[in-house]
């Protein structure tokens, strides 16, 4: 019984090591995997299809234009410039990527969640309001917990991966912030998009009983133009 304790007790150690090593994308095994242009791929991969390496060159690991500010000009007030694998091919295998997120006064970076990264914002400009939900806690009569600050220029703060976040320029000028993610594509799920403004839209029936509302309020935020922030 002692030995099968013990037994138990490796596996579970080893199983929690196994788990923080792939908290964040896979370890490369290889320098560098400069990826190829899905339309170019002759298969589809948990990732993208490497490059050969004879033909990487300087170019695969630069972007340029994060010195530019994004155009705000939409219904959120806010803009995201995405550097991720998508947009810098060298970042494929090596478990980061980064935005740009530029504010007008009174703008939203709406709630939505990162499914596969952590994200750590540094502000440069600016005052943002920012924070993030915890998952549904064990105790259903414990309410989902807010954590929450205001961040002004130098300030740094972290999302923790897949929680939901936010973050609203409360001041009356511009702000500008960068954030690091631990993913080379985050991805992102913003939660009015993804709850109200999916094709085909969610049946009411089902939104009317978890929001706890009528019909018609509804009807009216699945007829809404849901925006990207990115």
């Amino acid at each position: 019984m002692k030995m099968t304790l013990v037994s138990l007790t490796v596996v579970f150690v080893l199983a929690s090591f196994a788990t923080l090593g792939y908290a964040s994308d896979p370890s490369p095994l290889q320098d560098f995997c400069v990826a190829v242009k899905d339309a170019d791929a002759a298969v589809f991969v948990n990732g993208k299809i490497c490059k050969n390496p004879e033909l990487v060159v300087a170019e695969d690991f630069i972007y340029r234009g994060l010195n530019k500010p994004g155009n705000t000009s939409n219904p959120i007030g806010s803009r995201v410039t995405p550097v991720n694998v998508n947009q810098l091919p060298g970042l494929n295998t090596l478990g980061i990527s980064a935005v740009r997120i530029d504010y007008a006064p009174n703008g939203l970076n709406p709630p939505h969640t990162h499914p596969r990264a952590t994200e750590i914002l540094v502000v440069l400009e600016g005052t943002l309001y920012v924070g993030f939900v915890t998952s549904n806690p064990a105790n259903p009569a414990i309410k989902n917990k807010l954590f929450a600050k205001y961040l002004y220029p130098g300030d740094v703060f972290v999302f923790p991966e897949g929680l939901i976040h936010f973050q609203f320029n409360v001041g009356k000028t511009n702000a500008v912030a960068f954030a690091g993610l631990s993913s080379q594509n985050p991805g992102v799920i913003t939660v009015a998009n993804a709850v109200f403004g999916s094709d085909p839209p969610i049946n009411p029936a089902v939104l009317t009983k978890a929001f706890q509302v009528e019909k018609n309020v509804i009807d009216y935020l699945q007829a809404q133009f849901w925006w990207n922030i990115d």
